[in-house]
């Protein structure tokens, strides 16, 4: 068997794929991969993360009471260093980006603290970055 560099791979719906570029590649500062008519990929971070052309692509079915703030439901985002959530978050701010949850510290002073956003792709998909002070607190209960 041959070892593979640990990642993940995951695939969302989009409804344009030049708001995806825009938004993925421009806003968010992604490098984009291979591409065909119907699909982007991109590094998202060193993962591979791929955009679909799809028409009617569902946005956020739901919303989860979480630390008194509405978490759209699903979601996806990465895990940053605490300096790289201040950095995306001022990209966003400078784009004119709506978050759903504007950047803030949530469980302060509590296991789990952590600094979290929550937002919109052009066709809804809702991402979620995070950054904990502590790494070591990722998991804690």
């Amino acid at each position: 068997m041959s070892s593979t560099r640990p990642g993940f791979h995951l695939a969302v719906p989009v409804d344009d794929l030049a708001s995806a570029r825009e938004f993925y590649g421009t806003v968010l500062g992604l490098s984009e991969g291979r591409s065909a008519d119907t699909w982007v990929d991109w590094d998202f971070y060193g993962h591979q993360f791929v955009t679909h052309l799809v028409a009617n692509a569902p946005g956020a079915a739901a919303r989860n009471a979480v630390d008194g703030h509405d978490v759209p439901v699903p979601h996806f985002g990465l895990l940053l260093s605490v300096a790289g959530f201040h950095d995306l978050a001022e990209r966003l701010r400078a784009a004119g980006t709506a978050f759903v949850i504007e950047p803030y510290l949530r469980f302060a002073g509590e296991p789990g603290e952590q600094w979290t956003m929550f937002l919109l792709d052009p066709a809804g998909n809702a991402l979620e970055f995070k950054a904990f002070q502590d790494e070591s607190q990722v998991f804690a209960s």
